[in-house]
């Protein structure tokens, strides 16, 4: 089987298809790697999921700084492969990686030095879980480096057709955290038992794994990364370039974890078991949004090689066919969540005190998981394009909106249930308004239907 996926030629369902199911397969691994943390952690009690909780909305904030080198990377690097130019590409994936490495070490740095303020920020009330946080934010932020690296290669892998690797390299990050997570966090066998500890060792320690794996298929690669180099003098063009296409993406993503995490620091007035709840219920519903965050990044890649080519009738069939599948899995997912939500919460944590809150949150997420897969999707379409404004426009004008709407709501008889409602209804109006814009846009882009 080839490597690369051609994403020029041939029936346009297919080779979006056979792109998007490892990417799709590597949304599910990454979710999974998640929910392992998330299983083992659950089994010290709520204050221990807490802790991770809230170190872990960094690592989230993280992820949106990462997506500047990702994006532009990805986008810039499709183009110049659809207009055929190697040596243009490669000077961008060079850039991308050169910038992903920067940044990592960037980020690591500044949350070890100021640790402190940054847990504080939640207010969290037991001293306990203060103190693992900190350690749990030292940990797996200060190491975030190869976490940067891991997200920019998979960007790259999937401009070039080839999500396969990002598949195998985060399965096999999967494999090691499975085993490190409970051996670690318990003390099993000559290991000490580090409980949260454990649990940030056995995270970084399986990036690390990823990343070098991913280094190993650049290795054997002989369409892009063959002549990428790695230590080069940073080109400042396609530096300009990436940060040009990946800072409204970045600044959506990094926006959006702010609010989120003024949000947590409004749910940990009710306690840590709302901010449990809110960690384990996030996890649970990333089955819909990674799943379609994942295919978003095969409609990237397609509509940029495609975009870049001059194939306006593959950008359009494309699209309506990963539209379609899209559809489904956010149907799937709505029921999942609305009809289940006690057996699927109660594998995480099983304190019955909790268990109310926790079926509440994924009953009410539940409703807008169409709505959002439709809203991710399209996102990755626009940013096919390079257009990455229109979708960053409505993430932060529709989840700044969470912050009066939630104050609003939790000052009814909803209480906590307010909050999460106020994430549903931006999340409905989000994917509404930016599959308007995005039809409106294709009608102005491509007037024609164009031929393949």
């Amino acid at each position: 089987m080839k490597k690369h996926i051609d994403l020029l030629h041939g029936p346009v369902l297919s080779s979006l298809t056979r792109l998007a199911i490892p990417i799709m397969a590597t949304s599910l691994i990454q979710m999974a790697y998640n929910l392992t943390d998330m299983i083992w952690i659950g089994r010290l009690g709520s204050n221990a999921v807490a802790a991770v909780g809230a170190a872990g909305m960094y690592m989230w904030l993280s992820n949106g700084l990462a997506v500047l080198s990702k994006m532009g990377g990805q986008v810039n690097t499709g183009h110049s492969l659809g207009a055929g130019d190697s040596k243009e590409a490669a000077g961008y994936a060079a850039g991308a990686l050169q910038l992903a490495a920067f940044t990592g070490l960037l980020f690591g740095l500044l949350c070890i030095l100021f640790s402190v303020p940054l847990i504080d920020f939640f207010k969290l009330n037991s001293p306990q879980v203060i103190a693992d946080a900190r350690i749990y934010l030292k940990i797996t932020c200060g190491l975030v480096f190869f976490s940067f690296l891991n997200q920019t290669f998979t960007g790259l892998f999937t401009a070039i057709g080839n999500s396969r690797a990002a598949f195998f390299a985060t399965t096999s990050g999967l494999v090691i955290n499975f085993f490190m997570d409970p051996v670690l966090i318990f003390g099993i066998g000559p290991f000490p038992e580090l409980r949260v500890m454990g649990a940030a060792i056995a995270t970084v320690f399986a990036q690390m794994i990823v990343t070098c794996m991913f280094l190993l298929f650049a290795l054997r690669d002989d369409l892009l990364f063959c002549h990428v180099r790695f230590f080069s003098r940073p080109k400042l063009a396609a530096i300009q370039s990436i940060v040009q296409i990946g800072v409204p993406s970045c600044l959506q993503n990094m926006l959006f974890t702010g609010i989120s995490m003024i949000i947590a620091r409004m749910v940990a007035g009710y306690g840590d078991a709302a901010v449990a709840v809110q960690k384990v219920g996030s996890q649970i519903e990333s089955i819909s949004w990674m799943t379609a965050d994942g295919f978003a990044a095969a409609v990237n890649s397609f509509i940029a090689q495609n975009h870049g080519a001059g194939n306006p009738g593959r950008i359009r069939r494309g699209y309506r066919s990963a539209m379609v599948i899209v559809l489904i899995w956010g149907l799937f997912c709505t029921f999942l969540l609305m009809v289940c939500p006690a057996p699927i919460f109660r594998i995480f944590i099983t304190e019955a005190d909790v268990l109310p809150m926790g079926v509440d949150y994924l009953v009410i997420l539940g409703v807008s998981q169409l709505f959002m897969s439709v809203e991710i999707t399209t996102a990755g379409a626009f940013a096919g394009f390079g257009k990455t404004v229109p979708p960053s426009v409505v993430s932060i004008l529709f989840t700044a909106m969470r912050i009066p709407l939630a104050f609003m709501l939790v000052d009814t008889i909803l209480g906590l249930n307010g909050i999460w409602w106020s994430i549903t209804i931006s999340s409905i109006l989000k994917g509404i308004v930016l599959l308007c814009w995005f039809l409106w846009f294709l009608k102005k882009k491509l007037p024609a239907a164009g031929t393949e």
